[in-house]
């Protein structure tokens, strides 16, 4: 598809709003630099934020003996932003205010057989609640929410088309939302979410070409192509976690076998366990939290079992993100979500051994492998920042009828 003129303008006030969030008070001078666009560019869309109350005029800075240079920043008490975070055993909210800062968080716990939609909705709704009374903000300042949602989601439709741990088939998600929450909803998945906050605070930020491996119950890998976010036609790029690692091996949620993600998710992971040492102290059968905590612990303490289903672990995942290496030749592979952040630096050096063994020469040599320096929820930041690129290409799809509107009132056919 071709990108329009208002899909760049859209791409260059995202980018924009991006420096400046990151090194708020700016200049737009500043801005020009970081960003490569024109200061005339530049100036029409500060100009454009200033309208709409995200960022505010802060004060000069000298400029070598020229004009004094006007500086920028956020408005961070400009309005609220929700990020939702929809997982197989909990909803996680978090509240932002417009400098993405974390203003107030709430967990909802899904247990079994509480997962048909109108449960799940339920507990989004009160975790929802739970953050706007904590921030002690008015629910008419919050400018949307976002919510990352496992599986397979329409993002224009708010239908969650297929997720497969909780065997759902067409639910219209945001539809059911809508009946108890008043703000602007926007629906996507945790792939996408992680990797639209690494864009915007991460490890990605800055960089060309990016793959964001997503390490919690399921398995998946956001790709950043080009400096933007990659869906495919169908907004279903990334699932490789459902790429096929063993021939004939483990039975997946999707109902194939050996798929990447029955070897390297939390399941996964506690079944290495589970098979190396069936009775391990390590493992706790119907928590993975704790599992994963357990394994974090034990190998900080050098823990035989610990250290072995790490190695294993980390060979799996190795040999999957060097297919993502040779095919997408990225910058940077960044390990996000929560398996990712217990298991830290042992688990990072271990695929790091382990894709050095797979991997071609040229394409690894350009590559960086990190853990992701978010150091809030990142799925919950990327809903966020889903809502916060709504309101954003809202309030410019009204400047754009205004503006049109004036310009047919001067010059009438």
């Amino acid at each position: 598809m071709k990108r329009t003129s208002r899909d760049i303008r859209t791409a260059n006030r995202y980018e924009v709003l991006r420096q400046i969030i990151a090194e708020s008070p700016t200049s737009r001078q500043e801005l020009a630099a970081a960003t490569g666009l024109s200061l005339a560019t530049v100036a029409t869309l500060v100009g454009e934020l200033l309208d709409l109350r995200v960022i505010t005029e802060v004060g000069f800075e000298d400029s070598a003996g020229g004009r004094p240079r006007g500086l920028i920043a956020v408005n961070a008490s400009g309005g609220a932003l929700i990020g939702v975070d929809i997982a197989e055993t909990y909803v996680h909210a978090e509240l932002f205010d417009l400098a993405l800062n974390v203003l107030a968080r709430a967990d909802e716990a899904v247990r079994p057989g509480e997962s048909r939609p109108e449960q799940v909705v339920g507990h989004v709704a009160a975790a929802v609640g739970s953050v706007i009374d904590r921030a002690g903000v008015e629910a008419a300042r919050v400018l949307g929410v976002g919510v990352s949602m496992p599986g397979q989601v329409d993002r224009d439709t708010g239908v969650a088309e297929y997720a497969p741990n909780w065997n759902w088939h067409d639910v219209p998600l945001l539809d059911l939302l809508a009946e108890h929450l008043a703000h602007p909803l926007y629906l996507d998945n945790p792939l996408r979410a992680c990797t639209v906050a690494e864009l915007w605070f991460g490890a990605a930020r800055g960089r060309g070409d990016a793959v964001v491996v997503n390490l919690g119950t399921g398995v998946g890998a956001g790709l950043a192509l080009g400096g933007g976010l990659h869906r495919g036609v169908s907004n279903s790029a990334g699932e490789w976690g459902h790429t096929t690692l063993v021939l004939d091996g483990r039975l997946c949620h999707c109902g194939n076998h050996g798929c990447v993600e029955t070897y390297v998710g939390a399941p996964g992971i506690m079944r290495n366990l589970r098979e190396l040492s069936p009775r391990s102290t390590l493992l706790h059968p119907e928590d993975q939290t704790a599992t994963i905590d357990a394994l974090a612990r034990a190998t900080a303490e050098n823990d035989p079992v610990a250290l072995e289903v790490l190695r294993d672990t980390a060979r799996y995942l190795g040999a999957g993100i060097s297919d993502l290496i040779n095919l997408l030749n990225p910058e940077v592979v960044v390990l996000s979500s929560w398996v990712a952040s217990r298991l830290g630096e042992p688990l990072l050096a271990e695929v790091r051994r382990a894709v050095a063994g797979h991997a071609l020469r040229r394409p690894l040599a350009a590559t960086e492998i990190v853990l992701s320096p978010i150091p809030t929820d990142p799925v919950s930041l990327g809903a966020a920042t889903f809502a916060l690129e709504g309101a954003l290409r809202s309030a410019g799809q009204r400047t754009a009828r205004r503006t049109t509107a004036r310009s047919r009132a001067a010059h009438p056919a």
